[in-house]
């Protein structure tokens, strides 16, 4: 064993801590769960708790990696004992790629009867067996074959959403077996949902996480464009995710989206470190809050002693208000540390300081410079300069936004990503 082992062990152990996951696990919620993004909350339970109808839908928009994940967790936990709560993400159902909304309509129709089994809900017999048995038809699953498995205690349920995500040639018949009669699959829904309000005297929320996929904007949001009256039309109330780029991008899916919620659409920013170009002054003074919040955040995941005096400000400013950009360098720099420790097996003592803050955004900007064109400079350029840019529903001002080189804050302006701001002073631009 290593001399400085329980160093390395130190380092290994916040470096598995600053993984890019979202916190959905309670436990994970107690164990890294910071109070954040109070007014978001409010304006998720601002339509659900006040409208007059129980099966209103929102849109909760965002960028990509802004923490709207933990945010839904939280919110779905703060609603379960007023509601039956049912929160999934659909890339754990469904692959990416083979998102439609036959398929979102089956996923929520699985995932009610998973929740159910989950919490053990007395369905009334023989719709039970009716639904189990319209499950195992559509899917092909033979329940003589998972009867054991589900007698010793395994969810039948769970069994068929594994199913549907490995499976293409299932997927492939519930789109066929619903193309044209979604209306039946709505109705099955509703029979479901009815099923379970009877049950648990408690009505339904249904929260549908990772419909905001960036690798797959386009066609998650022809969903919406082309099938948001299909989607909104289960007897309860929903809450799906979409990426802002692709919402802002497309004006026909905003008209859409914006009718069909009656403008409940939520959206969740950055946090605001500084005011609108306070950052541009001599010695800006952050807003305290929410560097609060971002040191806090570090603190969970990094023992105070593992960084140098000052250094969780230093990475929170780098952030620019994005909890993912936080924990990204963060972990650049936990691994730094561990590489250091690996070459130099009598190091004793080692703490994160500015040398290491260096070296990772310094590995940082060279991942936000790649493929950047004279016209993402400009833009970028222009956005460093006035806050906001000439077209905010530009595809390259979307591109850049949704990779995280331009950051969108509230109150409706704009910057440029700290890391990339030194890309702009290397070029001259700024």
């Amino acid at each position: 064993m290593p001399s400085n082992s329980s160093l390395l062990e130190s380092f290994q152990k916040a470096y598995g801590n600053l993984k890019l996951l979202p916190l959905r696990d309670p436990n994970e919620l107690d164990k890294f769960g910071v109070d954040y993004g109070e007014e978001v909350i409010e304006n998720l339970q601002q339509p659900v708790y006040d409208s007059d109808s129980r099966d209103c839908k929102i849109i909760f928009a965002g960028h990509s990696f802004y923490g709207k994940s933990t945010l839904l967790a939280r919110f779905a936990r703060e609603c379960s004992d007023r509601y039956f709560v049912v929160f999934f993400s659909i890339s754990d159902d469904i692959e990416m790629s083979d998102v439609n909304h036959i398929n979102v309509l089956f996923a929520i129709a699985v995932n009610l009867m998973n929740e159910a089994e989950k919490n053990q809900i007395k369905i009334n017999e023989s719709t039970k067996k009716e639904l189990d048995r319209w499950f195992a038809k559509t899917t092909r699953t033979e329940t003589e074959k998972f009867g054991a498995e589900v007698a010793a205690g395994f969810n039948l349920f769970e069994i068929i959403r594994g199913k549907m995500q490995a499976d293409a040639s299932i997927r492939e018949e519930i789109k066929q077996e619903f193309k044209n009669k979604v209306s039946d699959l709505i109705a099955k829904l509703n029979e479901i949902a009815a099923a379970i309000e009877v049950a648990t005297q408690k009505e339904i929320i249904v929260i549908i996480d990772g419909l905001d996929d960036r690798t797959n904007l386009e066609s998650i949001t022809n969903i919406y464009k082309d099938n948001i009256q299909d989607l909104f039309k289960p007897n309860f109330r929903i809450i799906f995710t979409i990426q802002i780029a692709g919402y802002r991008g497309n004006k026909l899916i905003q008209r859409r989206i914006e009718k069909e919620t009656d403008g409940d659409v939520v959206r969740m920013l950055a946090l605001n470190i500084f005011e609108k170009g306070a950052n541009r002054l001599r010695n800006p003074v952050p807003i305290a809050e929410n560097q609060e919040v971002l040191r806090e955040i570090l603190a969970k995941r990094i023992p105070e002693n593992m960084l140098k005096p000052d250094m969780a400000d230093k990475i929170a400013l780098y952030s620019g208000g994005v909890i993912t950009e936080l924990i990204l360098t963060a972990r650049e720099c936990c691994r730094i540390c561990l590489k250091s420790i690996r070459r130099h097996p009598d190091l004793e003592e080692l703490a994160i300081d500015d040398a290491v803050l260096e070296k990772a955004i310094e590995r940082r900007r060279d991942d936000f410079a790649s493929n950047l064109s004279n016209q993402d400079y400009e833009i970028l350029r222009k956005v460093y300069k006035e806050n906001e840019p000439d077209d905010p529903n530009q595809q390259e001002f979307l591109e850049l936004l949704q990779g995280l080189h331009i950051i969108e804050y509230q109150g409706n302006w704009y910057d440029v990503n700290p890391i990339v701001k030194e890309l702009l002073r290397d070029k001259g631009l700024v």
